[in-house]
């Protein structure tokens, strides 16, 4: 599964705009900056006249003025900062301005090899456009970390969705250097699904890489391209996808109609994440009971060997909101 030429095109475009808007904010700082701090636009049009005068000597053949050069932009560039900060600007406000610092705003990196590749961010729109996430990003923006609250949960409940919480943000914070795996169970409403989009959130901020799934998505998408002979390559690049994001989120395990090609493909999910160390975070009401009865032992005990298992329980949420109109 891969970009169209529409899609990619659009992509591109959406750089080329970030990239003009930045440049405008960039140069209203400027007018600022000449305009609210005295002396500033004389310092930096003598850096320009000392450059322009250095590269007049280079072309009449005089190399020996460099090091002055350079000991005399270091002073006008320490003069300028100290003039930023004693206006009560910060020291990097005049500094290119880039959404995203990696790629600066180009959509592609360099490897050590110096190989050409699409930065992270770039990867980050391809998911959202081959597996149709706008409508998770519209509700990460009303459900995180910022809009969570403890009100509707009181005595074992709340102290249980403490404990979540808690253990999510040690996730984020943790993620970069430790390899850990969330597993939310319980009751229906007890804010599961508002728990694994908190962290999705706060990963996408980080630049990490995160797909959303249901479980009745994610496994009608496998089938999809399992059953067509005409989708293997799709099939392959939609695994490849799968097994390698920073972050896997299956929601609502067990509202798929399960069978023996949902088990087997939810146990390579599982294994082939493991063995590539990718976090990957499941929500389900189903009970312990139910899980290992409808996935097979092999699947439940991937799950209780390697995912932190969090216990949600407590009143229907979502319902009760409904009912106050909140």
């Amino acid at each position: 599964m891969s970009l169209s030429n529409s899609q990619y095109e659009s992509i591109i475009r959406g750089y080329e705009q970030t990239r003009d808007a930045n440049r405008h904010l960039e140069m209203q700082r400027r007018e600022q900056v000449y305009r609210d701090v005295p002396g500033y636009r004389e310092l930096d049009d003598s850096v320009s006249t000392l450059c322009l005068s250095r590269a007049e000597e280079l072309l009449s053949g005089d190399d020996t003025g460099t090091k002055t050069l350079h000991e005399a932009l270091r002073e006008k560039k320490m003069q300028k900062s100290r003039l930023l900060a004693a206006a009560g600007f910060p020291a990097d406000y005049l500094e290119p301005i880039y959404t995203c610092p990696d790629c600066r705003d180009t959509g592609y990196v360099f490897t050590e090899d110096g190989l050409r590749q699409k930065c992270h961010c770039f990867r980050q729109q391809e998911i959202d456009l081959l597996y149709e996430q706008s409508n998770i990003r519209e509700l990460l923006g009303r459900e995180n970390f910022s809009t969570l609250s403890y009100e509707y949960y009181q005595g074992q409940d709340l102290e249980r969705f403490q404990g979540a919480v808690r253990i999510c943000k040690d996730f984020v914070q943790n993620f970069k250097q430790d390899y850990h795996n969330l597993f939310f169970y319980g009751t229906v409403g007890t804010g599961k699904s508002f728990l694994s989009g908190c962290v999705a959130e706060e990963l996408l901020r980080q630049g990490r890489s995160v797909i959303y799934f249901s479980a009745m998505g994610l496994f009608d998408t496998l089938a999809r391209y399992a059953f067509d002979t005409k989708e293997k390559e799709a099939l392959s690049l939609f695994c490849k996808d799968l097994y390698n994001c920073d972050l896997l989120i299956i929601d609502d395990l067990g509202t798929e109609v399960t069978n023996s090609f949902v088990t087997s493909q939810l146990f390579a999910c599982i294994n082939e994440r493991n063995l590539r160390q990718k976090a990957t975070i499941i929500s389900t009401n189903l009970a312990f009971e139910e899980l290992r009865d409808r996935y097979s032992d092999r699947v439940f005990s991937r799950i209780t060997s390697y995912y932190k298992l969090c216990l949600l329980t407590g009143p229907d949420i979502r319902m009760y909101k409904k009912r106050i109109g909140k």
